[in-house]
């Protein structure tokens, strides 16, 4: 058996969620790549996420990325020591911050998700994939939903 074959048995016993994390793995690294000057890593996802939803807590993004709240802790410091993203106490619960992007981050995700889409076509991720991505965002929001009280 050559090692081609030997890697794709390996793919093809492979679990459905190793795929999944293979394709984010390569797309952070593409991400990487095209930004390396900015010094920023699975951050960039944090300051996407914020940006769509301004007001947003750190609760929050630890549900939406399945990350432990130290690393989102340690992440959004970074943003806002880089001056991507600011926090503000929630009036309605002072103990939570609310988190938005600010003018910096704001100018930075309009190129952050010109190179996803770049990433996407070169990959072949097509605007006829809408069904397995709403497919894939459905398993994502069960999967939260299962986990959220472990």
């Amino acid at each position: 058996m050559n090692q081609e074959d030997y890697v794709q048995g390996i793919w093809d016993s492979s679990p459905f969620i190793a795929w999944i994390h293979n394709i984010s793995k390569n797309q952070m690294k593409y991400l990487n790549s095209k930004i390396k000057d900015l010094n920023l890593g699975h951050e960039m996802r944090f300051i996407m996420g914020i940006y769509d939803n301004p007001g947003m807590s750190q609760d929050d993004l630890v549900a939406m990325f399945g990350q432990s709240k130290a690393n989102v802790a340690k992440a959004l410091k970074k943003l806002e020591d880089q001056g991507y993203i600011q926090r503000e106490v929630n009036p309605e619960n002072r103990r939570k911050y609310m988190l938005k992007t600010t003018s910096k981050g704001n100018e930075l995700v309009p190129k952050l998700r010109k190179i996803s889409r770049d990433w996407e076509a070169e990959v072949g991720i097509t605007d006829e994939d809408y069904e397995l991505k709403e497919r894939i965002k459905e398993i994502a929001i069960n999967g939260m939903k299962l986990t959220e009280d472990l």
